[in-house]
């Protein structure tokens, strides 16, 4: 199985972040996508967890989520930039090199393209130093950027090299944004693409989208999408898109399982979808024996 660039998100495991690093490793996977309350929530605190992680041979495929950066002013924006500075921080001790941003939510922040575009230069700005890359991801209940092809024009516009794109086919699939516009965007401009799909046909609105995408998601495969999930997949390969994969599954079901089922369900999403896509050139890297 050509499964090398399959990782799982810690938000689908329950448990510490030992427990979630252990499962994913033993499920054979190489990588794994962290958020904040991994680091900042351990007993033993911020130095322990990255010592775990460091520790457990896993590549960090990312560090999630700056949320609501882009579009303020003032004291508004001051307070974000040091919140982003502490995430960037955060992000480097665990030797991340990718920090997710998510299209702002906030009523506070303005539309105008030319101002988030600023923003996002700035917050690309900050991340030089650290080495770290910005990958900007459109929240289908996103304020003004709620589509892919909306972050990725401003991604353009701001024109910083550490700044990109990131991909989340749970948005796609919500916004009902058609894959066509996959083929508008740099493949060297998309820094991670994270997958999922969920049980129903739609979700008509902002409200249900949110619920649906914190509580119902499941693996592709197991939806009623996954057809395009894989279509997805396949056409970034075709594009020529080599980077990582992340399995992004919120779900109150999966957090009330032991982690090694669910870690179970990750690889048998990583196994279809190696079946379902005829991937030419994702790197021939096989998945660990569990166990080993």
């Amino acid at each position: 199985m050509n499964l090398g660039h399959f990782g799982m998100d810690s938000i689908t495991l329950a448990g510490s972040l030992e427990a979630k690093l252990t499962a994913v490793r033993d499920a054979g996977f190489e990588q794994i996508m962290l958020q904040a309350r991994d680091i900042v929530g351990n007993p033993g605190g911020e130095a322990a967890a990255v010592a775990a992680v460091r520790a457990s041979g896993l590549r960090v495929t990312g560090f999630q989520v700056l949320r609501d950066f882009e579009g303020l002013s003032g004291h508004l924006h001051d307070y974000k930039v040091d919140i982003a500075k502490a995430m960037l921080d955060m992000c480097h001790q665990l030797g991340s090199r990718v920090l997710l941003a998510c299209s702002s939510t906030s009523t506070h922040a303005t539309g105008e393209r030319s101002a988030l575009a600023r923003d996002l230069r700035k917050l690309a700005t900050l991340a030089v130093p650290y080495g770290i890359r910005i990958a900007y991801e459109a929240l289908s209940w996103g304020r003004h950027v709620n589509e892919l092809p909306q972050a990725w024009d401003i991604v353009a516009e701001a024109d910083r090299a550490n700044l990109g794109v990131g991909i989340d086919s749970f948005h796609i699939v919500a916004a009902k944004t058609g894959l066509d516009a996959l083929d508008e965007i740099d493949p060297a401009k998309i820094f991670l693409v994270q997958l999922a799909d969920f049980m129903w046909q739609e979700a008509h609105t902002f409200e249900e989208r949110i619920d649906t995408a914190r509580h119902f998601r499941v693996f592709p495969g197991e939806g009623v999408h996954s057809e395009q999930v894989a279509e997805l997949v396949s056409r970034l390969d075709r594009a020529g898109y080599r980077g990582d994969y992340s399995f992004e599954v919120f779900n109150d079901d999966y957090v009330q399982l032991p982690l090694p089922v669910v870690a179970e369900r990750a690889r048998r999403a990583a196994a279809w979808l190696s079946r379902h896509v005829p991937r030419r050139s994702l790197p021939a890297r096989r998945l660990r024996a569990r166990g080993s």
